[in-house]
């Protein structure tokens, strides 16, 4: 179940509210065969996360369930970091990953996705018990003003909220009873070339960005901050094999955008906060955060807040 982006969250008694996660979507399905862990387009990831969070799952009182959730890694104020999280995923290192679960889908042989969404959360509330489990996390709601608590999680440095409609059913799509309204601007866009750092040999300085819109890639924008220097090498190294003469690109640049750009092909997402889009579509301040190993370039469009739910 997909969430729709909205500049403000909706508003009456009829939704619930929750954190939202900067991190990786999971989906968990345990199973006499063991734990297997797959991410939002179908990869298999068990072996990826490590052993611990298997490990936790394994010990739930159940024998067969699919839990729906998200894989952070926190940084010291306990806020979900995706610069770490890539970091610990690309070191092999588990020891700080946690599996933030908020829906389940199926337990013991009963599906629950015609369930609401409350009652599928009470059931995960209490398969997960009341004591705290290492590596998992149950993730609480709350009934009420939703702008409120957003502006609340902005002040912590949240990502933002999504908001759900507490009697909705569980369903493959994004039909608009999940709203996700955030703090910042946050997501994917396709690596399309790299300048060369002017401080470090064989790392990157700076990354030109694309997404797809009505089926064409389309320039971007550039970003130049939010590299450390372990980054910046392995941008290079993974994005060095993938040079091209041209733009994998149609329209034209100005010389300021093309100056210094070598050209790769459209193989590699970055995650990347930005404070925001120009007039002409262009990102404005952007930082990388990290490499998106989950999602396939095809999958990268412009992501646009609509102002008002349609009903």
């Amino acid at each position: 179940m997909l969430a729709k982006l909205m500049q403000a969250p909706p508003t009456g008694d009829e939704w619930v509210h929750e954190t939202k996660f900067d991190g990786y979507r999971i989906q968990a399905r345990i199973s006499a065969k063991g734990i297997q862990l797959l991410t939002r387009g179908g990869l298999d990831w068990t072996k990826r996360l490590g052993d611990r969070l298997p490990a936790a799952l394994r010990k739930l009182p159940c024998q067969n369930a699919v839990l729906d959730g998200e894989v952070i890694a926190a940084d010291d104020a306990g806020a979900a970091d995706f610069s770490q999280l890539a970091e610990h995923l690309s070191e092999g290192d588990d020891s700080e990953l946690l599996y933030c679960i908020f829906d389940l889908i199926y337990l013991d042989g009963v599906d629950l996705r015609s369930k609401p969404l409350v009652e599928r959360k009470e059931r995960l509330r209490k398969l997960l018990g009341p004591r705290p489990r290492k590596g998992l996390h149950y993730s609480a709601h709350q009934a009420g003003d939703g702008a409120k608590l957003l502006k609340a999680a902005c002040k912590t440095k949240l990502e933002g909220i999504i908001s759900k409609l507490a009697q909705a059913p569980y369903v493959s799509a994004r039909d608009g009873s999940w709203i996700k309204s955030k703090c910042i601007e946050v997501q994917e866009f396709i690596i399309v070339g790299f300048t060369h750092s002017t401080v470090l040999d064989k790392a990157v300085g700076a990354l030109a960005l694309g997404v797809t819109e009505r089926g064409k890639l389309r320039y971007a924008g550039r970003i130049g901050t939010g590299f450390t220097q372990k980054s910046a090498r392995m941008l290079y190294a993974r994005l060095n094999p993938l040079r091209q003469e041209s733009p994998p690109f149609a329209g034209t640049l100005s010389s300021r955008e093309r100056r210094g750009v070598v050209w790769v092909a459209p193989k590699l997402v970055a995650q990347v906060e930005f404070r925001a889009w120009t007039a002409d579509g262009l990102v404005r301040h952007g930082a990388f955060k990290g490499l998106r190993e989950d999602k396939a370039p095809r999958e990268i469009v412009a992501e646009r807040a609509a102002k008002k739910r349609r009903p």
